[in-house]
């Protein structure tokens, strides 16, 4: 089904736009929906604590202490897709969208008991701590006040 679906997208791509038109349509689509699906996934994960290795977590705990959801109403919940439910969404995979609100505060309630912490912040917080995870992990594998062009004419 996922073959014919394709199939019949490009067809009908190529049957009604010029060869050059319709590789730039595309290219342009996927590029959006990359973007779209990455503005998606990141909020939820990136800035989370990492698991070692030798951890002795269980999957419950792994799962809520390296996830966040996002708060926002109907609105938010369609934009996402449900993934603003990531904690409920990586306990429960099979779980179809809709129930996944009432799931979360079922499982809000079992980690205020347990004492797992339940990361749960609003759309622009949850950017704004993808980036600034970002921007620790990628200046700290430089050296900011290393330029290459003062390097170059350094004497030893």
């Amino acid at each position: 089904l996922l073959g014919a679906r394709f199939g019949a997208y490009l067809g009908v791509l190529f049957w009604f736009l010029p060869v050059g038109m319709a590789f730039a349509f595309l290219g342009v689509q996927l590029a959006v929906f990359g973007i779209y699906m990455g503005a998606s996934f990141a909020p939820n994960h990136k800035g989370m604590p990492l698991v070692p290795k030798d951890s002795t977590l269980d999957f419950f705990q792994k799962q809520v202490l390296t996830s966040r959801n996002i708060r926002g109403g109907p609105f938010v919940n369609n934009a996402f897709g449900g993934l603003n439910f990531q904690i409920e969404h990586h306990l429960f995979p099979d779980m179809p969208r809709p129930h996944l609100a009432r799931a979360a505060v079922i499982v809000r309630e079992h980690c205020e008991r347990l004492k797992v912490p339940y990361t749960e912040v609003g759309v622009a917080a949850s950017y704004g701590a993808v980036v600034k995870y970002l921007n620790r992990v990628g200046l700290s594998a430089r050296d900011p006040f290393d330029c290459p062009m003062v390097n170059r004419y350094r004497r030893p």
